[in-house]
């Protein structure tokens, strides 16, 4: 895996169940947020508008730990390794404050794809920005 990038996450009651705890499905986006922000949002955009390229999730897998609650701000710890020539693989954790151990890991394999749904090779221009 590559080094490991940091991501705050604010916990806002509106991702809390009535418990007070994040409601599993919002991970997803708190996973997809970190890493937007290591290859990058304008780069991102820019792929897309000007080359029909994407990234999609081909397979997600969860594991919950510790349970995370309203008012938290978690550390996402996001590091990934290629696979190949279309896919990136991701492991990802939510640390709370003080945790001891990840509250959530996830491990997230995406593929890069076109308008067409049909795989394409990660262009350059991730590559050299994943580093």
């Amino acid at each position: 895996m590559s080094k490991i990038y940091h991501h705050a996450v604010q916990i806002y009651y509106e991702d809390t169940d009535h418990s007070g705890v994040v409601y599993h499905p919002n991970f997803l986006k708190y996973f997809e947020r970190a890493r937007e922000h290591v290859i990058d949002s304008d780069r991102l955009a820019q792929l897309w508008n000007e080359k029909g390229l994407g990234f999609a999730v081909y397979k997600a897998n969860m594991t919950f730990q510790d349970g995370v609650e309203f008012a938290e701000v978690c550390d996402i710890r996001t590091s990934y390794q290629l696979d190949g020539k279309y896919k990136t693989l991701w492991r990802q954790e939510v640390w709370r404050p003080n945790g001891k151990r990840p509250a959530v890991v996830g491990e997230i394999e995406m593929v890069c794809m076109d308008k067409n749904k049909q795989l394409q090779p990660i262009p350059d221009e991730v590559l050299s920005a994943m580093g």
